[in-house]
């Protein structure tokens, strides 16, 4: 029987901490979710040449960091193909961890948020251990518990060339005492960690696209294909939740217009998967058309959908909105 879901049962997830007031994926961007009432804070981990397990929105750090004027890491300037895309730049793999921390993080997209570029070259790039850590000290000093939404970025490349995540990450986990949801794009690293780990898995769902380790096994299925009955209750065998674009679930007209919603948070519900939408940002850029100027609005209008969880660069935005329900 599918459990009974209601809207104030929703937690708010810190995506990549509160990068909407703070350079994303670094120890101040978490910290200042946690004050501003987050229920998770949400590292993207990729790995180091030596094997840790760091918070970044890709393994190519150019946008996200100095990099670029420390003339002694030039040499590690590089091309590479990840999950099928060509990038040219400097990636965690080709660093030890002491070297990453000899850069400073900068504002990922300073054209929308250009006050979080006080911020630049202040910052360090933030271990997950660190991460707990810091989740632990707030926990006791705010007398809540802070989880952990750990999301396995390009498991199939890290895998292919022999630093796998997954193994890394259970042990990181293994002695903390807080909750945890473990997130990715692909199927496989998920279904295997189902047989390792009690913890609750996500899978995430796009709007467009497939998850990259069905291009390399040749399965023809997509995202789309994944919101299915049938499929979700597949999912369900080996992930705990979905963690879908929101525009899955109520989807835009050719105007950037919000339509109906769709009948996925019911099809998912009824096939016992919780269902945790993304992202939800304030800058009109990637608002609705009809809610510009109004990132409370959509809140509502999400919320009122009985959602089980939503990814906020906002959250306390996020958490104003849900109180008032």
């Amino acid at each position: 029987m599918a459990k009974n879901y209601t809207i104030n049962s929703s937690i708010i997830i810190a995506h990549r901490g509160a990068s909407g007031y703070r350079p994303e994926h670094t120890l101040a961007a978490y910290e200042l979710a946690i004050d501003l009432g987050a229920d998770y804070i949400e590292p993207d981990l990729v790995i180091t040449k030596d094997g840790v397990l760091i918070a970044r929105h890709e393994n190519e750090i150019s946008e996200t960091t100095d990099i670029a004027i420390h003339p002694e890491f030039s040499h590690l300037k590089t091309t590479k193909i990840i999950d099928g895309k060509v990038k040219t730049g400097w990636f965690t793999e080709d660093f030890t961890l002491a070297e990453l921390k000899t850069l400073k993080a900068k504002e990922r997209i300073p054209q929308l948020r250009p006050q979080n570029t006080a911020y630049d070259g202040i910052f360090t790039i933030s271990t997950l251990q660190e991460i707990i850590d810091l989740a632990q000290a707030k926990s006791l000093e705010l007398g809540r518990i802070i989880g952990i939404y750990p999301e396995t970025k390009h498991p199939s490349y890290f895998q292919s060339i022999g630093l796998p995540l997954e193994e890394t990450l259970l042990l990181n986990l293994q002695k903390i005492n807080l909750p945890v949801f473990i997130q990715s794009f692909e199927v496989s690293n998920l279904k295997e960690l189902s047989q390792k780990t009690n913890l609750p898995l996500v899978q995430l769902i796009n709007d467009s696209g497939k998850p990259y380790d069905f291009v390399v096994n040749g399965d023809h299925r997509t995202y789309q294909d994944l919101v299915t009955k049938t499929e979700l209750i597949e999912i369900a065998k080996y992930a705990q939740a979905i963690g879908v674009n929101k525009n899955l679930l109520i989807p835009r007209d050719i105007t950037g217009k919000l339509l109906s919603p769709t009948y996925l948070v019911n099809n998912a519900h009824a096939a016992n998967l919780q269902v945790h939408a993304w992202t939800f940002r304030n800058e009109d850029f990637f608002l609705p058309l009809n809610l510009q100027g109004n990132p409370q609005s959509e809140y509502e209008i999400f919320f009122e959908l009985a959602i089980d969880g939503i990814f906020s660069d906002y959250p306390d935005t996020a958490k104003s909105q849900l109180t008032k329900l």
